[in-house]
């Protein structure tokens, strides 16, 4: 589409097509900065200053006090995309944001409540590992779409590559979105989780001793020995000689970001632990997570910032 084509000047704004409102928009734009050139220069090197400043910050912040980071970048990640909704009236992302916050809440009320219920960890555990796997499952559907309308399939369905890139784009945002969303309240749970159960502490030795057919992540006993096919669910031993049932120790490793043993602290290696090449895509799928945290949490407060510090300049 040319831009720099003129709009017909017979035509009210209520008239003009879409396109003919967006050129008319990207004229519009033009004659309001001409002449500020020099203005603008000012203004892109404090926004890249300011970009230099904030990474360094926020580098630190993570290194030196990682638990306040994660909890800000959590409540960040949470509230500012359902903001610019409400601002821009985007009632899809509102409702589903939230049908997944009064959900969550629930279970991050369950995680944190004292005394906790025997069946509160496994329900955690379930409930951020089906969101991960929606995550997933909508993230790379999402990318499929965008590569087949790259290819022209839509063009077999009589679609215009537009309403196809649509749909893709949407589908990736909410998987990536809910993905890393998940994740950070998951993080959160967890820990909240594990040092009420008593079997884990933050500092240290855990609290209690543990039986040999208990699983020390849900406290819960163990039916199926570690060599025999549960109907349900298998059991799962560490290198370190401590066994859990496996969905327990999926979502402590995977889901809840923690590379240790539950109960001693000893690493454990994902790789040798999840051989199946269904589960290695999930750990590099969460690892991959971790980027999409600057571009929703991080980039929106920077360039506040930067506008804030123009404004203050008197530059618009």
């Amino acid at each position: 589409m040319d831009l720099h084509r003129p709009v017909d000047p017979n035509k009210t704004y209520e008239e003009m097509t879409a396109e003919e409102k967006l050129r008319y928009d990207h004229q519009k734009l033009h004659e309001m900065h001409r002449g500020h050139e020099s203005m603008h220069t000012t203004m892109v090197l404090i926004l890249i200053g300011t970009l230099i400043v904030a990474q360094i910050i926020v580098v630190e912040w993570k290194k030196r006090h990682y638990r306040s980071y994660a909890f800000f970048t959590m409540v960040a990640m949470w509230s500012i995309p359902v903001l610019m909704s409400i601002k821009n009236q985007w009632w899809r992302f509102i409702t589903i944001w939230s049908v997944f916050t009064l959900l969550t809440a629930l279970i991050i009320r369950k995680s944190t409540h004292k005394p906790m219920s025997v069946t509160t960890p496994r329900l955690v555990y379930k409930w951020f590992y089906l969101i991960y796997k929606l995550s997933c499952f909508l993230g790379v559907f999402g990318y499929v779409l965008m590569m087949l309308t790259f290819l022209g399939l839509n063009i077999m369905f009589g679609h215009k590559p537009q309403q196809w890139m649509d749909v893709a784009l949407v589908f990736l945002f909410y998987g990536l979105y809910f993905g890393v969303l998940g994740r950070d309240v998951a993080e959160y749970c967890t820990d909240k989780m594990a040092a009420t159960i008593g079997y884990y502490t933050q500092e240290g030795m855990p609290t209690r001793q543990l039986e040999s057919n208990v699983c020390a992540v849900c406290g819960n006993q163990l039916l199926v020995n570690v060599n025999e096919e549960g109907v349900l669910e298998n059991t799962y031993k560490l290198t370190c000689g401590h066994v859990f049932h496996e969905f327990c120790i999926r979502g402590w490793c995977i889901v809840g970001k923690k590379q240790t043993c539950p109960y001693c602290k000893e690493k454990v290696d994902l790789k040798r632990m999840f051989t199946n090449p269904w589960d290695r895509p999930h750990i590099l799928y969460g690892q991959l997570l971790d980027w999409i945290r600057w571009l929703v949490a991080w980039q929106p407060l920077i360039l506040f910032l930067a506008q804030g510090i123009n404004w203050l300049f008197g530059l618009e």
